[in-house]
């Protein structure tokens, strides 16, 4: 994968909150809507994200402060070395993926495409859904239509959980972004309707199949990403090869929810999936890459996904 250095890096696109100690301890709750994280126990293992979310109970929210501003992180993206900077780099995914969906999403499901910001944070953060830590993991925040990810993320990504590839960071964004697809046509509504009057596996199950088709979306994007092109109408990437691609399956089957229930050291139990398999993960970002469309995503479909599988 290599990014053009001519491509115009829209930072505008990028709410920079490091260098904080924003938002109160506890974890997400009291807030409308629930966070989506990339995978089921904010990645790390420890425990299931999403009950966590439901269950966290009262906790307390301060205000955001720190060092870090967009209008920073513009100056420095416009420098000459803008490439080897990895906050630069996550801002051109960011705009390749917006780009990508801004004529996808009218094209395929016939709504305006709504622009989402990606909010970079150190530590911990105030949402809209919540107060969140650095231990949570890259989410998308449904109640304020952003993204969120502390970039220290992809050190754990690649040294602990053994995808150290460059493109295992825009597979990421690209999930997260999925979900703002989800949300933006309706999608992630009608599944939490449906949630409330299903049984605790249905529930289960049908937050497998959001995640599943958020990671399909991934692939739609990738598959297209090559063709996106910046403000200035530059091709974002001068290259995106089958070993970038094989990198994004690579981190798919990383963070499935059995690969991660191993890692902490818990039996593998389908009952509490979030996210799906880590061969479910896969399946369905190649299946979006494979077809180039989102309308092969649909997960919800009678037998597309079976618990466990």
């Amino acid at each position: 994968m290599e990014l053009n250095e001519n491509a115009d890096i829209d930072t505008s696109q990028i709410e920079d909150q490091r260098g904080g100690g924003g938002g109160g301890g506890g974890g997400f709750g009291g807030f409308g809507g629930l966070p989506i994280p990339i995978g089921g126990g904010g990645v790390v293992g420890i425990v299931i994200f999403l009950l966590v979310a439901v269950v966290g109970g009262y906790f307390g929210v301060h205000k955001l402060g720190g060092s870090g501003s967009s209008t920073g992180l513009n100056q420095k993206c416009t420098a000459s070395d803008k490439l080897k900077q990895l906050d630069c780099r996550n801002a051109l995914y960011v705009n390749s993926i917006q780009a990508f969906w801004a004529k996808a999403t009218p094209q395929y499901f016939g709504k305006t495409y709504q622009k989402s910001p990606t909010v970079f944070f150190s530590n911990r953060v105030k949402t809209g859904c919540g107060a969140a830590d650095s231990g949570t993991g890259p989410f998308y925040c449904p109640a304020d239509n952003k993204v969120y990810i502390d970039l220290t993320f992809y050190k754990l990504l690649a040294d602990q959980l053994g995808a150290p590839g460059e493109f295992a960071q825009p597979y990421v964004l690209a999930h997260e972004y999925g979900h703002h697809i989800q949300d933006g046509v309706g999608i992630e509504a009608k599944m939490r309707l449906a949630q409330q009057s299903a049984s605790s596996s249905q529930k289960n199950l049908l937050s497998v199949k959001l995640e599943l088709q958020a990671d399909c979306f991934a692939g739609v994007w990738a598959k297209g990403a090559s063709d996106t092109t910046s403000a200035n109408g530059q091709r974002i990437f001068k290259s995106l090869t089958a070993t970038d691609i094989q990198q994004g399956i690579e981190t798919a089957g990383k963070i499935g929810d059995d690969t991660l229930q191993q890692r902490s050291g818990q039996t593998i139990n389908p009952a509490e999936f979030t996210h799906g398999t880590s061969a479910d993960r896969q399946k369905w970002f190649s299946r979006g890459y494979n077809s180039g469309t989102p309308t092969n995503c649909d997960t919800f479909a009678a037998g597309a996904v079976n618990p466990g599988d």
